[in-house]
């Protein structure tokens, strides 16, 4: 699979598959190896996007999290993304039909210390492939950002190869369950 739309509409598929229960228990195990890290450990602030049904569901998380870090989720305005305080209940349906926090500041790129990125597939060398509009890639290359970076995904998502674009951003790890 080398084009770029096949291996999305393969991995969306393959994705929105797996039954309620192995997308629970599959992502409750990712989540637990994220927070098993050594850069979760470290940080202070942490960036965990709100899921769709197509990607491991981080609900569990978000709520788990929100008890000893600092947390922060995305919000979409045109091309641009910024990271708000998580607020359970001021999450409101955005942009895609995605959950977004509602604050008023947006939470500067260098206090951010690990950032969980989604995606439609990956490598174990940290190249990600989003779903094509950038907002994850034009973050992580803005001035000030230094946080580490851990993509999720579910096993048949990590690829040996992808299609590479210069704008594209390395991931520091990718964990798979």
């Amino acid at each position: 699979m080398t084009d770029k739309k096949e291996i999305r509409r393969t991995m969306k598929r393959l994705n929105l598959s797996l039954s309620a229960e192995a997308r629970s228990e599959r992502s409750e195990r990712l989540f637990a190896e994220v927070a098993a890290t050594a850069e979760f450990a470290a940080a202070r602030t942490v960036a965990l996007f709100a899921s769709l049904p197509d990607e491991p569901d981080t609900a569990a998380a978000l709520a788990a999290w929100a008890a000893d870090k600092h947390l922060v989720v995305p919000r979409v305005a045109g091309d641009e993304m910024e990271f708000y305080d998580y607020e359970p209940d001021a999450m409101r349906s955005g942009a895609f039909g995605i959950d977004e926090p509602q604050g008023a500041t947006p939470c500067p790129p260098e206090r951010i210390d690990l950032i969980v990125v989604p995606g439609t597939a990956f490598t174990r060398a940290g190249a990600r492939m989003g779903r094509g509009r950038g907002y994850y890639d034009r973050y992580l290359s803005r001035p000030g950002f230094h946080a580490r970076t851990v993509g999720v995904c579910y096993t048949h998502q990590l690829l040996d190869t992808l299609p590479v674009e210069p704008h594209d951003v390395p991931l520091d790890r990718v964990i798979a369950g």
